[in-house]
């Protein structure tokens, strides 16, 4: 087993640990622990909200939660001898959840289960809040590399487990870049809910093994930890899994690399916000440096290679959308707009089969559909669709000449 360069206590809290990690990027936030390009080590991490969402059947803990306190990440890691401009390579050799047997609490996301969730309109929101303001959530039991829910039942399907954010620190010229430009975005909609984009945010700011003296200057530059950036952070790739190669810019000495956010299964575009099965564990890198990538290769963004590992369905029922909205506006080319009519497409047929529409949302969230955009040039409609694999429910939901029968298929965990 490789090193474990940041162990934690599942029973404890980020902000309660020996060693804490961070929830926010900044450049000055100190690196933990140092390790050789070429090296393997280990590293445990906490559900992204910190252990506020429990194993209940309500969704009062999504409807409560206090965002300002995720992501929790672990990290920062320093790689010996990285330096601004070169490509941290990494690879992403093993991860799974907490193991109940080796001390990890009951109550833990990731000791034997996970949770996806529908956030409520008003703290957070999601891809289809207009649709689903209120919160919901279902609970994934695991069983082994497959998950079930109570919440959503009949279905059983295999999870791609991945993290869902990792990245190198940003340079503080990058940093005040990210805050310009998101403040300049909010301003143009200052009262929209959800907001347009998350500030900085001192309350509940956690920003590692920074001396205190230095705590409120950084809180009130850091950046929030929810979208994907130029150095990765959260992208939500489902397909980051085991043996994916990514390749990531260096923009501080030594990289300052930090993880979080693991995830048991995902589907592609974690539509409801809080997407993925959210579980705590541990994820294996290997990492090595490209000296001078950057320049080399004209990086501006990370790039990956695939791991060849995931789960194999041959046959899908695929929805297909496009730029019209609801009311029947046609959008020129609007991809975003043509990806949500799919999804909102495939939760109406779902929801015939007998599945609440919160119950489909959050299935659609959780297992491992494929999104692609399949045309973009064919004036004015954007075409994009999600694939569902019909063998991860335990009877056909193919369209067919027979009678169709909504079956009694329960409901998801709401707010009280």
């Amino acid at each position: 087993m490789a090193e474990n360069v940041f162990p934690l206590d599942p029973a404890k809290s980020m902000f309660e640990q020996k060693v804490p990690g961070h929830n926010r990027w900044h450049p000055e936030i100190p690196a933990v622990a140092s390790v050789r390009p070429g090296s393997d080590f280990r590293m445990d991490c906490l559900e992204w909200t910190d252990g506020q969402v429990k194993n209940t059947d309500d969704a009062n803990d999504i409807r409560d939660m206090d965002l300002s306190k995720n992501h929790v990440l672990s990290g920062p890691i320093e790689i010996e001898g990285a330096e601004p401009g070169d490509i941290l390579v990494v690879d992403i050799l093993d991860l799974g959840p907490f193991v109940p047997e080796k001390g990890a609490p009951e109550e833990a996301a990731g000791a034997g289960w996970g949770y996806t969730g529908i956030f409520a309109r008003e703290n957070g929101g999601g891809f289809l809040s207009d649709h689903f303001p209120e919160a919901q959530k279902a609970i994934w039991d695991f069983h082994g590399i497959y998950a079930t829910s109570r919440h959503v039942p009949g279905v059983r399907f295999a999870g791609i487990g991945h993290p869902g954010l990792f990245g190198c620190a940003p340079s503080h010229e990058l940093l005040a870049e990210w805050n310009r430009r998101e403040r300049a975005l909010i301003e143009t909609d200052p009262n929209r809910v959800p907001p347009l984009a998350l500030p900085p945010e001192p309350k509940n700011a956690l920003l590692g093994t920074l001396p205190e003296s230095e705590h409120e200057r950084v809180a009130a530059e850091a950046c929030r930890t929810v979208p994907p950036r130029e150095h990765c952070g959260n992208v939500d790739i489902k397909n980051l899994s085991r043996g994916a190669r990514a390749y990531l810019p260096v923009y501080v000495e030594g990289a300052k690399f930090s993880v979080g956010d693991l995830h048991f299964s995902q589907g592609d575009g974690e539509i409801s916000f809080c997407g993925a099965i959210e579980m705590g564990g541990w994820i294996e890198f290997g990492v090595d440096l490209i000296k001078g990538g950057m320049a080399k290769y004209g990086m501006n963004t990370p790039f990956f290679r695939p791991g060849p590992i995931e789960p194999r369905y041959s046959e899908f029922l695929s929805f297909i959308g496009i730029s019209v909205d609801e009311e029947g506006n046609n959008h020129y080319m609007d991809a975003t707009l043509a990806y949500r009519r799919a999804c909102l497409n495939a939760i109406d047929y779902l929801s015939r089969q007998g599945y609440t529409r919160e119950q489909a949302y959050l299935l659609l969230s959780a297992a491992p559909i494929e999104a692609r955009f399949s045309g973009m040039v064919d004036i004015p409609n954007a075409c994009a669709t999600l694939y569902i694999p019909t063998e991860i429910f335990d009877f056909d939901i193919r369209p067919s000449e027979e009678e169709l029968v909504a079956r009694d298929l329960g409901r998801q965990a709401s707010a009280g």
